[in-house]
């Protein structure tokens, strides 16, 4: 059976981000019936409709828009800022589902995974992300449902996931979302 290309969208920008990490992580132990890809976000201008509506949409908002229709399915992994997602997931949300009926998000399955140095691993984050995926037509997944808190604990300097029972847990997650993906594709 031939592999579901997936894009794996970070939350956070930053370069060494716990999150990156366990994208990183997720990647790795992902089904052979999953091929994973970070797509970034961090170049997208924010959003503006009048820049739809004039017909001059910025050349990094059409390369993301071209770049996400190529995927079968989207794995979002996000901090929590605030009891929300941070501004440039969101930013990149909205710019995926514009213009108005032309999202490139509808119908691709989906996954939440929160990822975060505090005890509840941005159960907000999760779940206010989830609110605006039922808008946009992604079937997320409902179980497992995945907090990963104490994130700060799990890694090694370079970025090698440490923990014998998280590793345990994503790739359960992987392997429910590879299912996920194949049911709802």
């Amino acid at each position: 059976m031939a592999s579901k290309k997936i894009a794996v969208i970070v939350g956070s920008l930053r370069k060494q981000s716990l999150n990156r990490k366990m994208a990183l992580s997720l990647m790795a132990c992902a089904p052979s019936t999953l091929s994973l890809e970070i797509v970034e976000i961090g170049q997208l201008q924010l959003y503006n409709q009048d820049l739809d509506d004039e017909g001059q949409p910025p050349a990094g908002w059409v390369a993301f828009r071209e770049r996400m229709q190529q995927f079968d399915g989207v794995l979002f992994v996000t901090p929590e800022y605030n009891r929300s997602v941070p501004a440039p997931l969101k930013n990149a949300i909205d710019v995926g589902s514009r213009p108005y009926g032309k999202s490139i998000w509808s119908g691709k399955p989906g996954a939440v995974i929160s990822v975060s140095p505090g005890a509840i691993g941005g159960f907000g984050a999760n779940h206010h992300l989830r609110q605006s995926l039922v808008f946009l037509n992604v079937p997320a997944m409902q179980q497992p449902e995945a907090y990963i808190g104490g994130a700060s604990h799990l890694f090694d300097e370079a970025g090698n996931l440490t923990s014998d029972s998280t590793r345990t847990f994503i790739q359960g997650f992987m392997n429910h979302f590879a299912e996920w993906v194949a049911a709802n594709s």
